[in-house]
């Protein structure tokens, strides 16, 4: 019985093995292929793909895949496999000679491109941040920084803003943000004088997280208003500076600019993407109370988001209501969940906000109130509270959130008749902010379109030359009769 449960046991470990690892290191030789056609052609595209077709599977990246590719694209004993390799933690010997064997087959060692070095880079820092073994992710990352700056080619560009991205990422997670500030700065102006547009981009985000990390708005805007501009090359680079953009507005009172930000990115982010549509909501969901809107329920209803947004959702039933008893409990049941958002100083400029939803349903509700009842229903909890609801109703009535008058001598708010909001411009101003909405998807759709490389080189046939040559001359005879209709 014993030998039986042994034959049993003995195929279960060494099944797994050849079924994933050699399988892994085909897709990696494959891509490494594409990354040195890519560099030869100095197509960017391909190296864009063999990033994309990275991420898919880095889940499934081991030490000995790894140290198995090394060996086949970079030369054994030079300085960046030496550096590389000191990286990666040492596996099981059988294993190695596994990976080994199965590598020897690959095609003999040459001397690598530089393309292929920065994608090594990659892979291993990568494979280092899953592993969440961030002091050797910090080292490799600062390794890949100092050999990126002496390569100017355009085809590392990809390769460069996905290091970028690592590298200040394996820093995040130390808490040493601060330390690569001064080194962010010096590779945006790098990328700036070689015109490396999407490195540009990448650096650009990466520094106004760092400023907005902490909570310096004011240096965040002033490099994001020097900083050159031009269209955007990555639509997740896009989405990321819409949303820091958005943080700044906010922050800055421009609550208008802020909300048109926030929302296209939100809109624009990749649906795979939940975590960053969920910050992007939370914040969207904020500057609209502080416009005086209200968001509609399904915006809380999003699939995944029900519980990350339930917050707001009570937040914002709050401020509709007016109640302003109910929405200090909110602000202090989810005090933490505020503070881990950072959107617990925005919340207390909802209080102003949450008196006024409230000024405005008594006004409509009663022609005429006392103040002392106007106090009551607001539940104002200061010294002299009959003093400050007349207060409050006055700066109402000023900035036109209510249509009612104060008399002074009885101590009474007198609410004007509502009028028919059809004779006010309201509707002209929301049918105006729909048909911008629509124009501007509009033109953001027609620049998004991709047409087939080198089209308006194609040579036209004889037939189609002639039928075109017609074609214009019917319409230089026809704009011709009309001028001459016209005179």
């Amino acid at each position: 019985m014993t030998q039986d449960v042994e034959m049993k046991d003995l195929p279960a470990p060494s099944n797994p093995a050849p079924s994933t690892g050699p399988s892994i290191l085909q897709k990696l030789t494959e891509i490494n292929l594409l990354i040195e056609t890519g560099a030869y052609a100095r197509e960017v595209r391909r190296i864009s793909r063999a990033v994309r077709l990275t991420i898919a599977f880095r889940r499934k990246l081991k030490a000995s895949v790894i140290s198995a590719f090394l060996n086949n694209v970079l030369v054994p004993g030079s300085d960046i496999y030496v550096r590389l390799s000191s990286y990666l933690p040492k596996e099981d010997e059988h294993e190695m000679e596994v990976d080994t064997a199965t590598s020897a087959i690959q095609t003999p060692v040459k001397h690598p491109l530089p393309e292929v070095e920065m994608y090594c880079y990659l892979l291993v820092l990568i494979y280092l941040i899953d592993q969440k073994k961030y002091s050797e992710a910090k080292a490799c990352a600062s390794a890949s920084i100092a050999r990126l700056k002496n390569l100017n080619r355009r085809t590392v560009d990809v390769l460069a803003s996905r290091l970028f991205f690592y590298y200040s990422l394996s820093y995040e997670l130390t808490g040493d943000l601060a330390e690569i500030r001064g080194d962010l700065l010096a590779l945006h102006r790098i990328a700036t004088l070689r015109r490396d547009e999407l490195g540009q981009e990448t650096l650009l985000n990466l520094l106004l997280r760092n400023y907005l990390h902490y909570n310096l708005y004011d240096q965040a805007e002033k490099l994001r208003s020097k900083a050159p501009r031009f269209e955007a090359h990555s639509n997740q680079q896009f989405c990321r500076y819409l949303f820091y953009l958005g943080k700044i507005r906010t922050i800055q009172l421009e609550y208008t600019d802020a909300k048109e930000s926030l929302l296209q990115a939100a809109r624009k982010a990749p649906v795979a993407a939940l975590g960053f549509r969920v910050q992007c909501n939370k914040w969207a969901v904020i500057v609209r109370l502080l416009l005086g809107e209200i968001p509609e329920r399904t915006v809380f209803m999003q699939k995944g988001m029900e519980k990350a947004l339930r917050p707001y959702f009570e937040l914002t039933n709050a401020v509709r209501i007016g109640d302003l008893e109910l929405f200090r409990s909110v602000a202090e049941n989810f005090s933490s969940t505020f503070t881990s958002d950072r959107t617990h100083n925005l919340i207390v400029r909802l209080r102003h906000n949450v008196i006024r939803t409230g000024l405005r349903n008594i006004s409509i509700s009663y022609s005429r109130i006392s103040l002392p009842d106007v106090a009551n229903k607001l539940r104002l909890d200061s010294p002299n509270p009959v003093a400050d609801a007349e207060s409050i109703i006055s700066k109402a009535i000023r900035d036109g959130a209510i249509d009612a008058t104060v008399d002074h001598a009885n101590g009474w708010m007198v609410s004007k008749e509502t009028g028919d909001i059809y004779s006010t411009n309201e509707p002209q101003v929301a049918f105006n902010s729909r048909i911008a909405f629509c124009l501007n998807m509009h033109n953001e759709a027609v620049r998004a379109l991709r047409f087939p490389p080198n089209s308006h080189k194609e040579k036209e046939s004889a037939d189609k030359r002639r039928e075109r040559q017609q074609q214009e001359q019917e319409l230089a005879k026809h704009i011709a009769e009309e001028d001459d209709d016209e005179f």
